[in-house]
């Protein structure tokens, strides 16, 4: 094997481990034909590579392994996560840039969670019997589909892993993992503890590399059964073209600019506290963030001053090894120019800037931070208003009645999430029921983690 497989790192919270930098394929790290700095990027050969290696995994030893059997590989995967839960929050923290407490706390947690709860249903698989007539016998039997191409985002490496993993691994699949070329390195320590858990060779295969080159090669290959992806929306419809191939069962999670509606009846203090996090937590970097707060007329102004003075008080930017950090820096400079390439546009379109809008300088001139940002007089044909920017940034926007609500909330090409902020019970399902969004939210916010 090697050298220059492995390195040993030390984060900047002082832990040592042994990373991982080439491809994890049948339960080995290999060298891939290129190197991107010391991460190895997979090319075309390496996609192919690693679906025979899922292919022969699942047509050999893993057809073979029982439900039973997979919840007990799935149970000591999760164990394995909870053991190394520092390590991979360091990794997390210092590969994403979000707060280490965050990683440590929440992140690392719910991948543990995702693993036990599918390993619970890993021998819970049923099929039917169904009537018919005379002598004939008529049932049905869950099959797996087989190889699993997944493609996961850089806002929540580890936790996208384990929500793409874990399902496909209970019910039988095996799968090809492509990570982020962003943030790769969590998903590669993770990769070093599936041999140790008893997962046979080419179960779980996860490669590093760039979407137009390895995502591409995975999403097109006719030998994949399923392509999982969750990322950009334009990105998710190249995506299903390049599945159609094959006719492969395809799965889209894409992009958001989800609503939260505050009524004039609702507690403006929770749903300050709700909304705020809602947009602002992981440096505004989530697909279901509530970057459009559309609150109630009536309630508008005094709802506006409370958010301006939760983001003054809230607001801990800073190094994410620091305890007391809130927000962390945005993942890469180009994400950084791009949220403020929006600020720009919000000011040359008319809309007027309240609060942050400019990079946050007080860290000696290290890191792509940006402070929280708020735009009020937004109007629905600004492109702040009806574009994904995924930062730290949100459009406040007044409304008359339910019936407006409704209508700017589903004023949107995305679907992905939304909420609502009453009192009134009988509203809050009411309006949850004529929002266009696959997910639907009341008296909290789209940070809720469930």
């Amino acid at each position: 094997m090697a050298a220059n497989i492995f390195t040993n790192l030390t984060t900047p919270n002082g832990i040592r481990y042994r990373q991982p930098l080439g491809l994890f394929i049948n339960n080995e790290f290999i060298e891939s034909k290129s190197e991107i700095a010391r991460v190895h990027a997979a090319g075309v050969n390496d996609v192919e590579y690693a679906v025979h290696a899922a292919r022969q995994a699942f047509e050999g030893a893993w057809s073979d392994v029982a439900g039973q059997d997979r919840s007990r590989l799935l149970y000591k995967l999760a164990d394995l996560v909870e053991e190394n839960a520092q390590v991979l929050a360091a990794i997390e923290s210092w590969d994403n840039g979000k707060p280490y407490s965050t990683a440590l706390l929440e992140d690392i947690p719910e991948v543990v969670d995702v693993f036990r709860y599918y390993a619970g249903w890993a021998d819970k698989s049923y099929g039917q019997v169904i009537q018919t007539r005379g002598t004939q016998l008529n049932y049905t039997i869950p099959e797996p589909l087989g190889v699993c191409g997944q493609i996961i985002p850089w806002n929540y490496p580890i936790v996208m892993a384990s929500w793409k993993v874990a399902p496909a691994l209970a019910a039988g699949n095996t799968v090809v993992l492509k990570v982020s070329e962003q943030t790769p390195l969590s998903a590669l320590f993770f990769a070093s503890l599936v041999a140790p858990a008893g997962f046979p060779p080419g179960v779980i295969n996860i490669i590093n590399g760039f979407g137009a080159v390895a995502g591409s090669a995975l999403a097109s290959h006719s030998d994949v059964d399923k392509i999982a992806f969750t990322g950009s929306t334009q990105t998710g419809k190249e995506i299903m073209k390049l599945a159609s191939s094959n006719l492969k069962s395809v799965t889209l999670e894409t992009g958001g600019k989800s609503p939260l509606i505050i009524f004039n009846d609702a507690d403006l203090h929770a749903a300050v506290s709700a909304a705020y996090p809602g947009i602002m937590a992981n440096a505004g970097q989530n697909c279901t963030a509530n970057s459009r707060l559309l609150v109630q007329e009536e309630v508008y102004d005094r709802f506006l001053k409370l958010f301006k003075a939760k983001a003054v008080s809230d607001a801990k930017i800073g190094d994410p090894f620091a305890e007391d950090t809130s927000q962390g820096p945005q993942v890469t400079q180009a994400q950084f120019n791009r949220i403020l390439s929006y600020v720009q546009s919000g000011k040359d379109e008319g809309a007027k800037l309240v609060h942050g809008g400019k990079a946050y300088k007080n860290l000696n001139g290290k890191g792509f931070y940006l402070e929280p940002t708020i735009f009020t007089h937004v109007t629905p044909h600004m492109r702040i208003y009806r574009e994904e920017i995924f930062g730290p940034f949100v459009v406040i926007l007044p409304f008359k009645s339910e019936a407006e609500a409704v209508k700017m909330a589903n004023d949107t090409e995305f679907g992905l999430a939304a909420a609502v902020f009453t009192r009134d019970i009988a509203r809050a399902h009411r309006i949850t029921r004529k929002i266009k969004a696959g997910s639907k939210l009341s008296l909290v916010s789209n940070a809720l983690r469930l």
